[in-house]
């Protein structure tokens, strides 16, 4: 003979068992980093996507729920279904750094970073996070200390922190070969997201809850069990391109004019020059990559 659960016993034990995953687990797997260990997921980025002084990739992605009673068309998002926004930073092996669970799905990435606590801490309270002082880029004989920052696509701001890619309808070829070096690390939040869906069927169907409290304690669960798979059974990415190679460069014509120009340090902390600043660096001997004008240079 069967004995039932009722629908409000099983709510009491999904929310109590994912708000303790998370309170266990957390200070262990995803504490907020020191800044040697902000150090180091910098020059992991580095070492795998050739990208220097990134220290995480931030998104935000749409968590299919069923609708919350009474709650109108506030989790109604463009996509034409209800959810709520999981916000995150990782690092260059897609392990969570920062997440930030439960804004209403009617807003945009942009929106929901700008309202979230992790947001606030990068626009205004950075120090909150422990970030790292300004260090020299690789190869950069400027002199000048180049801020540490997180990448992002173009619904996020730019600001010195935080660097995203130029809008389609200004590219042109130096443009186009920073946009590629940009996502090279930004994908890392991407497959995070994709191997977190992959490991938990809960998010392969609208997760049903009627209490927004128990979606947001089961994203976290998730969240979290993902880091603690990633670090004790995962499989680490490994470098597939060293830039010691002595690999033929190749670099375009059309290009040895602003190739040959003398990197300019900004002058004013803003995201744009850091960006322009960058794009150019991208281009020099010692910091191109050989394949790069193949995929990016028409």
């Amino acid at each position: 003979m069967e004995i039932g659960r009722g629908d409000s016993t099983i709510s009491h034990i999904v929310a109590d068992t994912t708000a303790t995953i998370w309170e266990a687990l957390y200070p262990r797997y995803m504490k907020v980093p020191s800044k040697e260990e902000w150090l180091r997921i910098a020059d992991r980025f580095y070492e795998l996507w050739n990208l220097p002084n990134c220290i995480g990739a931030i998104d935000g992605k749409h968590i299919r729920i069923q609708k919350i009673p009474k709650s109108g068309s506030t989790n109604f998002n463009y996509k034409g279904y209800h959810s709520v926004v999981l916000m995150a930073a990782c690092g260059a092996d897609a392990c969570f750094t920062m997440i930030e669970a439960g804004h209403a799905g009617r807003n945009s990435d942009g929106g929901v970073f700008k309202a979230s606590r992790m947001g606030r801490w990068l626009q205004r309270e950075g120090n909150r996070l422990n970030l790292p002082n300004n260090r020299q880029l690789i190869h950069d004989e400027t002199g000048g200390n180049f801020p540490f920052y997180f990448v992002a696509d173009e619904a996020f701001p730019i600001a010195t922190y935080m660097l995203r890619p130029y809008p389609r309808r200004v590219l042109n070829n130096c443009k186009r070969i920073f946009n590629y070096r940009l996502s090279r690390a930004r994908k890392s939040i991407e497959c995070a997201f994709g191997m977190m869906n992959s490991k938990f069927a809960v998010l392969s169907t609208p997760i049903a809850s009627k209490n927004i409290k128990t979606v947001n304690n089961i994203l976290r669960a998730v969240c979290i069990l993902h880091n603690f798979i990633r670090k004790r059974e995962g499989i680490l990415y490994r470098p597939t391109f060293n830039l010691q190679d002595d690999e033929e460069q190749n670099s375009p014509e059309e290009l040895q004019q602003a190739i040959n120009e003398p990197l300019i340090f900004p002058q004013r902390g803003f995201g744009y020059n850091f960006r322009d600043y960058l794009a150019h660096y991208f281009l020099k001997p010692h910091s191109s990559l050989p394949f790069q004008w193949k995929y990016c240079v028409p």
